[in-house]
């Protein structure tokens, strides 16, 4: 049996997603939770990675047993008494066995937190900055952003991915009262994408950067002329799509 499982996770005491050596990680945690519970060795598979501080509101994951869990809501209270405060199971779900968490899902969203006013509460959650930002230029060159699909400009320069295109559905800013968010939704997304765009738009913001210069520097495909990548602690995935009906063993 195949099944998915939603989770969510405060990233700051780990060192992102993905299982490596020497370093604690949301994959490692959970996993050795759902092995212990189903007393079999259990491998999790993800709809994507996220690195070192970074947050999740809604991630998703699968992984095959043997075993039919038949109480799932029993199952979620148990996998949540096991694991630490900061990781939490939402919803675990039988899905197709061909169902794949990463190469099945339809879109992924990431919200990227700015604080414009010292706010302790929000120390690893929100980045703060508090130099004046033009959010209207900013929220123009989101708009110049979805006439492109090649973003190596905006990607970590040693990567292994075969192509840099992805296809972005929306990009915008929010603001409310002292806090500022970008809204970032797309079909993919390259290692550092999210927070190299929201430095460079950071930069156009403050005037550093034009309209102009913007859309050189995703038509040059060169990382060293974008902007700085802001810090991991405000970024959040929080949201990843599918189609439930194709994914669903009984869709």
């Amino acid at each position: 049996m195949r099944y998915f499982i939603e989770i969510s996770y405060l990233g700051t005491n780990y060192h992102g997603w993905q299982s490596q050596p020497n370093a604690i990680t949301i994959q490692e945690i959970t996993e050795n939770c759902l092995s212990k519970i189903l007393n079999n060795p259990v491998k999790l598979v993800a709809a994507g990675r996220t690195d070192a501080g970074v947050h999740a509101k809604q991630m998703y994951a699968h992984f095959d047993s043997d075993i039919m869990i038949n109480d799932i809501k029993s199952f979620e209270h148990k996998v949540n008494s096991f694991l630490p405060k900061d990781i939490v199971v939402r919803k675990l779900i039988l899905v197709r066995n061909n169902a794949h968490a990463r190469f099945d899902a339809l879109s992924r969203e990431y919200e990227y937190h700015i604080s414009l006013k010292k706010n302790p509460f929000e120390i690893d959650k929100a980045y703060f900055f508090k130099k004046s930002l033009d959010i209207k230029k900013m929220n123009k060159c989101c708009n110049i952003m979805l006439q492109y699909t090649n973003f190596k400009s905006f990607s970590k320069s040693k990567t292994d991915v075969k192509t840099y295109d992805c296809k972005i559905y929306e990009a915008k800013w929010m603001l409310n009262k002292n806090y500022l968010v970008f809204k970032i939704k797309a079909d993919r997304f390259l290692r550092n994408m999210v927070r190299a765009i929201v430095g460079t738009l950071i930069e156009i913001g403050l005037g550093k950067i034009t309209e102009e210069e913007f859309k050189l520097i995703i038509e040059k495909k060169d990382r060293q002329l974008a902007g700085f990548s802001v810090p991991a602690h405000a970024l959040f995935l929080k949201n990843i799509d599918y189609d439930w009906d194709k994914i669903l063993l009984n869709g």
